[in-house]
């Protein structure tokens, strides 16, 4: 029967898994592979599994749990192995970089910061600020040339892509030294900045004052959206 993995830690770490149950209707039965120097956590996979939330919080109650006690490495919701024998023979395997990567998680959590800003504020931005662009919007509005507006609209597209890079650059820049690692996503198409941080669990706080200070100083024209502490799946 396939594997479902909940998460990986080092051998000693405490497991208490009583009370807690797995993915699946009904819930499936936690159990522990183990190696000489790794464990994981796992269950049966049900079949069919969907991003139910019954199953998405059970899989976060595990992850919970287990984080609350130390270094672990969490895997996302939905990741099956073929079976217990071969999810312990990668543990095998892998030992060296699992170990490595806990010993880089240990006493840390993850925030997601989500920034975006108003479009509008942009583009009164960008028409100040390039004569280029400025004088374009004159001619294609006085003359209705398709090929001006076709010009200008490529150049404005340009030039918010441009701008949205350097903001997303400047504000990592100044968060780097609050956090350990950041780890980038693509944002969605209200925002120009998706980073995930690593934090110290004992310096999140000045984390979140850090990200507070840096939205205060953006202004109203910019929504800031931090998510955490979480799980630190970005580093896994």
């Amino acid at each position: 029967m396939p594997t479902y993995i909940y998460a990986i830690t080092d051998a000693g770490h405490p497991l208490p898994l009583d009370g807690l149950r797995g993915v699946g209707d009904p819930p499936a039965d936690l159990r522990i592979l183990r190696t000489d120097r790794l464990a994981a956590v796992v269950s049966d996979a049900p079949e069919g599994l969907r991003a139910k939330r019954r199953d998405v919080l059970a899989h976060q109650g595990v992850l919970e749990a287990l984080m609350g006690q130390g270094a672990t490495l969490p895997m996302r919701f939905g990741l099956v192995g073929p079976a217990d024998e071969e999810v312990t023979a990668a543990l095998e395997r892998e030992a060296d970089a699992y170990g490595k990567r806990l010993a880089e998680l240990d006493g840390q959590v993850e925030y997601n910061l989500k920034a975006g800003r108003d479009e509008d504020d942009l583009l009164r931005e960008i028409m100040t600020e390039s004569q280029e662009i400025r004088q374009l919007n004159e001619r294609a509005r006085a003359q209705g040339s398709h090929d001006d507006r076709l010009a200008l609209g490529e150049m404005v597209a340009q030039e918010v892509s441009a701008r949205h890079a350097r903001e997303a650059e400047e504000v990592a820049g100044r968060l780097a030294g609050a956090a350990t690692r950041s780890s980038s996503a693509e944002p969605g198409p209200q925002h120009f900045l998706n980073l995930s941080f690593l934090v110290p669990r004992a310096e999140a706080d000045a984390f979140v004052e850090a990200v507070r200070r840096e939205a205060e100083t953006r202004g109203d024209a910019y929504t800031y959206t931090l998510t955490g502490p979480l799980p630190p799946y970005s580093f896994v």
